[in-house]
């Protein structure tokens, strides 16, 4: 019966909890796309700077990695279901604020400039690091171990789907009411020229937060994870950190994620490109003229590629070679991040992000499906927070890294030398990790 799950691409799909789960995540990544396509465009509208961009990865990173640890710990200890509802209704309270602030921007915004935002953005930080662990720790507790690949695979898919209409559907909706909503409503002489276009975006948050907190209220109430022991909240977390560190091929498939990231990434950069580098012709698709729908294709565009690669590794787990194949994805993410700072050509820099997309989902698919293998179901929250340090982490501290970068290398230079760290780490990798190298899921599953 086991055999015959994990050869069955849909087994999991018949899981109505599963189901029930990948939609919340679905509505929950989409909004937070959304949002942060939206952020990211307000704050360079109001200011111009790349630094600034940077700095919201930062504002976010700080208070994550500051309660992310104590989010692992919760995790392993109360029932993970009504943690997540409880930090769903923070994300909800972060998306209402936005509206508020962008609805009434003459006592805000004008007021205090960036500030509310950012603010916004610290308090999403928090709720991202309380709720990561349950969510990531709450899958296995809904499917058989012999469907943890399968989930993994799916999970991934479904989020990467969400990850590609986030981004386009927060430029589509930003650019459509900047449009139309100023000729069917009376133009108050305090708004701003933006304000149209983030109501809308942020509206549409909240709605599909409150939808995820939906999905959840219908998923059957489960057993908190765990081990209520004596022992106390620094040696619970002392023995997550300890399960990472001893083990060469949890450490280094984190480690290898981390600095690829951290390195490799140009989303932070992308409005910048949207508007100064990436321009169309005058015959191109009229709506590519708009500079926010260029920014969210563009940051769409490696969720294509990686809900794309999630439907060929469902039906083709990387089962066999894992090591070393999860080595060459990496180093074929630099590899795009290189070429794309060069590309001054719409078209064929959205493909370079595809590519780097389905490259990456490569290498999330098989990291998942190590840790929901190797790591036992009461350590299980702890240890996916310190996943949640190498991996979600480095894309905010990547995000300031790369604002750092342009601002002291320029814009295309700092991208390109992004992408050369990011190879310089998988050589540093496949000497210093050789049991990640030689690493098979067969072998495990």
């Amino acid at each position: 019966m086991a055999d015959t799950a994990k050869r069955d691409a849909y087994a999991v799909l018949r899981n109505p909890e599963f189901r029930l789960f990948v939609l919340m995540r679905f509505f929950l990544t989409l909004g937070i796309q959304i949002q942060a396509t939206v952020v990211g465009w307000q704050i360079y509208e109001m200011t111009k700077d790349p630094l600034s961009l940077g700095l919201i990865g930062l504002t976010e990173a700080v208070p994550f990695m500051t309660v992310i640890l104590y989010g692992g710990h919760l995790a392993d200890l109360l029932n993970r279901k009504r943690l997540i509802v409880l930090t769903l209704l923070g994300y909800l309270g972060g998306a209402g604020l936005l509206f508020l602030f962008t609805l009434q921007p003459g006592d805000f915004l004008h007021r205090y400039g960036t500030f509310p935002i950012y603010a916004v953005v610290f308090l999403t930080g928090i709720v991202r690091g309380l709720s990561g662990p349950a969510v990531s720790s709450f899958m296995p507790q809904l499917v058989p171990r012999s469907q943890y690949a399968n989930a993994s695979t799916w999970n991934t898919t479904f989020w990467q789907v969400a990850a590609v209409s986030g981004p386009a559907l927060g430029g589509l909706i930003y650019a459509v009411a900047q449009r139309l909503l100023p000729t069917l409503l009376t133009p108050a002489a305090s708004r701003t020229p933006y304000n149209y276009g983030t109501v809308a975006a942020y509206g549409v948050v909240v709605l599909l937060v409150v939808m995820a907190i939906t999905c959840v209220l219908f998923i059957g109430a489960k057993p908190a994870a765990g081990n209520h022991n004596q022992e106390t909240l620094r040696q619970r977390l002392a023995a997550g950190l300890r399960f990472v560190f001893k083990d060469q091929v949890i450490l280094g498939a984190l480690s290898l994620d981390m600095f690829a990231v951290f390195f490799g990434g140009a989303v932070a950069l992308l409005p910048i490109f949207a508007e100064k580098i990436l321009t169309v012709g005058p015959n191109d698709w009229h709506l590519l003229h708009d500079g926010t729908v260029r920014l969210g294709l563009l940051r769409a565009a490696p969720s294509v590629g990686a809900a794309l690669m999630g439907l060929v590794l469902a039906h083709r787990p990387p089962l066999y070679n894992t090591g070393r194949k999860l080595f060459a994805y990496v180093a074929g993410f630099g590899l795009c991040m290189i070429l794309f700072a060069v590309s001054r050509n719409f078209y064929l820099s959205f493909g370079l992000l595809v590519v780097s997309g389905a490259l990456d989902a490569m290498s999330v698919v098989i990291r998942g499906t190590i840790l929901q293998l190797m790591v036992p179901e009461d350590m299980r929250g702890r240890v996916l927070a310190v996943n949640s340090i190498f991996v979600g982490s480095s894309n905010e501290i990547g995000s300031f890294e790369s604002g750092v970068a342009a601002r002291l290398m320029g814009l295309v230079p700092s991208v390109v030398f992004g992408g050369a760290m990011t190879l310089g780490v998988v050589a540093a990798m496949t000497r210093f990790a050789p049991k990640l190298r030689d690493f098979e899921l067969a072998k495990v599953t």
